[in-house]
């Protein structure tokens, strides 16, 4: 498969990815499964992709919870294989600049401002989570692909479960 035909897959096309890695073929190796994975238990379990109840929760919490992503795969990319993950990096980095990268500057310098003491701009927050949480989404399924667990065994997906 061509990185093209992944990004497609699941939905994340609009990402800008040079030409030459579009049209490369899509080979994971078993650093690029371990890299995958590591981020893919970050994601499902994190407000990136778990909705965030209107009258719970709290923004900053949230905002800092994204923004740790960051740090999270640094680590990843830096720990022992990681040097050699090098189809996870190809799409971690680009996510990471592209589409969270704006989200946290934006939001950590309102923040700064005193934002999210205001109700308007909590719920203007909120919107743009939620914006970010559908990307992420279809970014961390790719991640479940890439490490072998999407599928039947979805972990992002959210089922009401009766006591």
């Amino acid at each position: 498969m061509k990185w093209r035909e992944l990004l497609d897959q699941w939905s994340l096309s609009s990402l800008k990815i040079n030409v030459g890695v579009l049209n490369a073929e899509f080979k994971p190796s078993d650093q690029d499964k371990e890299a995958a994975w590591a981020l893919y238990i970050e994601l499902v379990t994190r407000i990136t992709t778990q909705p965030l109840p209107r009258d719970d929760g709290d923004e900053q919490a949230a905002l800092d919870s994204v923004y740790r992503l960051f740090g999270l795969t640094r680590e990843i990319l830096k720990a022992p294989g990681g040097r050699h993950a090098r189809e996870f990096a190809k799409i971690a980095i680009v996510v990471l600049n592209q589409k969270v990268r704006p989200f946290t500057a934006r939001w950590h310098r309102l923040a700064l401002g005193g934002a999210f003491q205001e109700p308007a701009q909590r719920l203007v927050f909120r919107g743009e989570l939620e914006a970010l949480q559908e990307v992420l989404l279809h970014y961390t399924r790719l991640l479940g692909s890439m490490a072998g667990v999407e599928g039947e065994d979805d972990l992002t997906r959210i089922e009401d479960v009766a006591a």
